[in-house]
């Protein structure tokens, strides 16, 4: 089964564009990835930081009233 499609660029000029892309990638995920692990130790510091507050100033629970039904006697 022939394949019918023709590039319009050189191999050497498509091949210098391939791996000037896969270079960009690259770079991109590392950035990203330092990105996630920043974020994520961001995230831990303020998890941290919300349970010392919860710790030493508990949210006030108001008591629930319960109504008492009245006795059928």
């Amino acid at each position: 089964m022939p394949v019918d499609v023709t590039e319009q660029k050189a191999p050497d000029e498509l091949l210098g564009e391939f791996k000037q892309r896969y270079q960009d990638l690259l770079g991109e995920n590392q950035s990203l990835t330092k990105k996630i692990k920043d974020n994520e130790q961001t995230a831990l510091k303020l998890l941290g930081a919300i349970e010392t507050l919860e710790y030493l100033n508990p949210p006030v629970q108001e008591e629930e009233v319960e109504e008492a039904a009245p006795a059928d006697a």
